[in-house]
């Protein structure tokens, strides 16, 4: 379709510019935004209803006026240009470099949307991914093609755990290609910085591609960010075959940066203020990860959120529980214990780790270690609460046992350093030790064998 330009802008309303008598015009569109000083912005079409158009602009609206402002359809969606030079380097938001490197020579250009997957064409989730932190691989393991988020709150160190993650992640036993892919939304320059060193400091930047959208962008350009980085896992994994670990973070921003557009589109507001297709549109996003029939590789996803006030009834934490499998959840409790990572094992979830352990894929008693694990510090929990309340007198010989092993639990399986990268055999032989702290005969989830052989 050929470019057109009009010079019809009707109304500006904070990132949203309405324009008159515009012909052909589609949804999704991108859209070119000439500035009165002559720079040129990007935005996309929002809204079309017979020749009026809803637009929102990328760059903000400032210095804008209704006489002067040209805008320019270009009759395409808003593109990214793909190509395997993209591994090693750091884009903003729209996908422009700003790593000081040579623009993409691009093999294709995709449009950020995507194409939704084939429900009948999907692979089931399934090979260990491992992550090198104990708490996750050892309880809560994430599995390669799952969606598997993280709910943190203020203060809490949900970035350098994803800076780990991101270090660390490797899919075992198999000589195929792995990368990452990381988004950020709303975050600080500082925490950017940090990001980007992390990556370069372990040498994981060329096997990564980074997007940033700092706090002082265009919000409008946080609703892209994600779609961004998801087209380019897209292109690694179905293109060239890799398996492709895509981190999100932090899901909040982008869902309040939806909420400001849908303000300044005067929508009938949802729950708190979120418009009510949040759910619709979160799906869109958290749907791209997956296998599918045939094809090598792989989208393995790891949203992470900020709930705020820790609370998880909120919106976002509660719509993304509905659409991923589990969640891991970070504990301000142990943060302020001084553990790092502070995961709280107990209200975790991972779904679809059944899937992805067991032998031949991690060890063959990975599944009862994992639940014998669980189970002996829900009940340490329960003994150290019960202690509280009537004394510790109150308690059993084996309770205080129990009681023991949940604080060792936390100190040495859930504790661990920032650059410590734990092999699940590690993990599991922790587990192994730590369980010699309680009577054989209270260990009723792992086989007599599995005792035999691994508690020496």
């Amino acid at each position: 379709m050929a470019i057109r330009d009009y010079m019809t802008v009707r109304d500006i309303v904070g990132p949203l510019l309405l324009v008159r008598q515009v012909e052909g015009a589609k949804y999704g569109e991108l859209v070119e935004v000439e500035f009165p000083d002559g720079t040129v912005g990007f935005g996309n079409v929002l809204e079309v209803s017979e020749d009026r158009v809803l637009i929102q602009s990328f760059e903000g609206t400032r210095g804008l006026d209704i006489g002067s402002t040209r805008v320019r359809f270009r009759g395409r969606g808003l593109e990214l240009a793909v190509s395997r030079d993209m591994l090693g380097r750091v884009f903003d938001g729209l996908g422009r470099p700003i790593d000081d490197g040579p623009e993409i020579i691009p093999d294709e250009r995709l449009d950020v949307n995507g194409n939704p997957i084939n429900p009948y064409a999907r692979d089931y989730p399934s090979d260990f991914i491992q992550t090198g932190i104990s708490a996750i691989d050892g309880l809560n393991p994430l599995v390669r093609g799952q969606k598997l988020p993280i709910f943190s709150g203020a203060g809490l160190p949900h970035s350098e755990l994803a800076a780990q993650i991101a270090r660390q992640s490797s899919v075992l036993g198999r000589e195929e290609e792995f990368a990452v892919v990381f988004a950020a939304m709303g975050i600080t320059f500082e925490d950017a910085d940090f990001f980007v060193q992390e990556f370069r400091s372990a040498a994981s930047i060329e096997r990564s591609v980074l997007f940033m959208n700092l706090a002082d962008d265009p919000a409008v350009e946080r609703i892209s960010t994600p779609r961004v980085a998801l087209t380019a896992a897209e292109y690694l994994a179905f293109e060239l075959g890799m398996h492709v670990l895509v981190i999100l973070t932090d899901m909040t921003y982008y869902c309040e940066a939806l909420r400001e557009v849908s303000a300044a589109r005067k929508e009938v507001p949802g729950r708190r203020g979120y418009p009510g297709y949040l759910y619709t549109d979160l799906a869109t996003l958290y749907e791209r990860a997956g296998r599918i029939i045939g094809e090598k590789g792989s989208i393995t996803q790891i949203p992470i959120l900020s709930m705020p006030e820790d609370d998880k009834t909120h919106p976002i934490p509660d719509l993304t529980g509905y659409i991923t499998e589990g969640q891991i959840i970070l504990s301000r409790d142990l943060h302020r214990k001084g553990v790092y990572p502070p995961i709280d094992v107990l209200p975790s979830l991972s779904r679809l780790k059944e899937k992805g352990i067991g032998e031949g894929r991690t060890r063959e008693d990975h599944s009862n270690l994992s639940n014998q694990l669980f189970s002996a510090y829900a009940r340490g929990k329960e003994a150290k609460e019960l202690a509280v309340i009537l004394g510790e007198a109150a308690l059993t010989e084996e309770d205080k046992l129990f009681a023991a092993f949940s604080g060792e639990f936390e100190d040495r399986f859930i504790r661990q350093g920032e650059q410590e990268n734990r092999t699940i055999e590690d993990t599991l032989a922790l587990g192994w030790e730590l369980l010699k702290m309680l009577p054989r005969g209270a260990l009723k989830r792992v086989r007599q064998e599995q005792i035999q052989k691994y508690m020496k």
